[in-house]
């Protein structure tokens, strides 16, 4: 099998991924995932499309990452990670795309409007 690459991206997260057939190591920025990402919450959320389809342990996962925080570089993450799950093998996509994983999530920050202290928020206002 050659390297199979996808792009996953979430707010301004941009998560570009490579994968091989190997042993299930997921390296982030030439880290370890758990160095990368010390909570195992978002350990879990890279984890999940991998875990849906029980390859966890039959694919390296090699990652370049930037942008965004760290909730938002995880889910960037699981799309790209599902994506390359696709490409590998098309009928995962059916229940990839049940449980949420092949759906680029669009919610991007409003930009700030002039006048206004933030988007949405007008400065205090009073009659008197």
């Amino acid at each position: 099998m050659a390297v199979i690459n996808a792009l996953g991206r979430r707010k301004s997260a941009v998560a570009r991924v490579y994968v091989t057939e190997g042993t299930g190591k997921i390296t982030i920025n030439k880290k370890d995932l758990t160095e990368y990402f010390p909570n195992p919450i978002l350990q879990f959320v890279v984890k999940q499309p991998l875990a849906l389809l029980d390859v966890t342990e039959k694919y390296d996962v090699k990652v370049n990452i930037f942008g965004g925080g760290y909730t938002g570089q995880s889910q960037a993450l699981r799309l790209a990670i599902a994506r390359a799950l696709v490409k590998i093998n098309a009928e995962d996509k059916k229940a990839l795309r049940a449980n949420g994983f092949m759906t680029r999530d669009p919610r991007e920050v409003e930009r700030k409007k002039p006048g206004q202290p933030k988007a949405r928020r007008r400065f205090q206002f009073s009659k008197r």
